[in-house]
């Protein structure tokens, strides 16, 4: 239904991400599919590459949310433990999966890969699972409940996303409106929380920012309902307009602030 609310939460896994090896993009990814599909993305956890704290995070999230993604961890090494956690918190065994396998082999047979039980891993897949199709590099990732496993090598996680958003329920698609302030935020704080207490319904951020001649804010409003919406933009541009004729400034134009 075009009219429910739709949620997700996002599960990231691996030691490498928590060390800052690796530079996570996957969650702006996942945020801008979420939001295009009007999925909202209401948490994002990182687990190292321990059974029990994905097992723990996965089900604390499959258990609030409509969805869970989750990135990393479902490659061919000892430490690829994905799909071993999923498989313990769902209860259902971990055997190889004859499609995924024959994904695999004919990859491998045209690219002239030997078959290795290390690379037989990927093609393990929880019992009762669907696979995700991954037209990058040919192992899958699977769907099992309402958590979707995919690979933490952000263009294959892309390639995954794209397949599974035909399957997914979409939800009212959240609008939004960027107000530019050339001022900063003790300047417009008082006034944006009043606003804000008359429209409940939309959500006011304020985001400063800095490197120029002064301090500025960029005040971000989201809503579902577009006249809502506008009606609580039109009062915001109000309020920074006031604030720029306090400060002695030239009224606000997007073009410059």
């Amino acid at each position: 239904m075009a009219d429910e609310t739709v949620t997700a939460g996002l599960l990231v896994i691996g030691d490498e991400i928590l060390s800052g090896r690796t530079k996570d993009v996957n969650i702006a990814a996942t945020a801008e599919f979420c939001t295009d599909l009007g999925i909202e993305l209401r948490e994002v956890r990182v687990v190292p590459d321990v059974t029990d704290e994905i097992v723990g995070a996965l089900d604390a999230l499959r258990h609030k949310f409509t969805y869970v993604f989750t990135t990393g961890g479902i490659g061919p090494t000892h430490d690829d433990i994905t799909a071993d956690a999923v498989a313990k918190a769902f209860g259902v065994a971990l055997p190889i999966n004859p499609e995924a396998r024959a994904m695999l082999e004919t990859r491998w047979k045209s690219a002239g890969t030997e078959v290795t039980a290390a690379r037989l891993r990927m093609a393990r897949i929880p019992e009762g699972a669907d696979l995700i199709v991954n037209s990058v590099s040919a192992a899958p990732g699977f769907r099992i409940g309402n958590v979707h496993v995919m690979a933490g090598v952000p263009i294959i996680m892309k390639a995954m996303l794209e397949a599974i958003a035909p399957t997914l329920r979409t939800g009212r698609k959240v609008h939004s409106i960027t107000v530019k302030a050339g001022v900063g935020e003790g300047a417009v704080g008082d006034a944006l929380g009043e606003i804000q207490s008359r429209y409940p319904e939309v959500r006011l951020g304020s985001y400063p920012q800095m490197g120029g001649d002064r301090p500025t804010t960029e005040l971000v409003l989201r809503a579902t309902d577009e006249a809502l919406l506008a009606e609580a933009a039109r009062e915001v541009r109000a309020m920074v307009a006031a604030a720029h004729e306090r400060a002695g400034l030239p009224a606000p134009d997007a073009e410059v602030y």
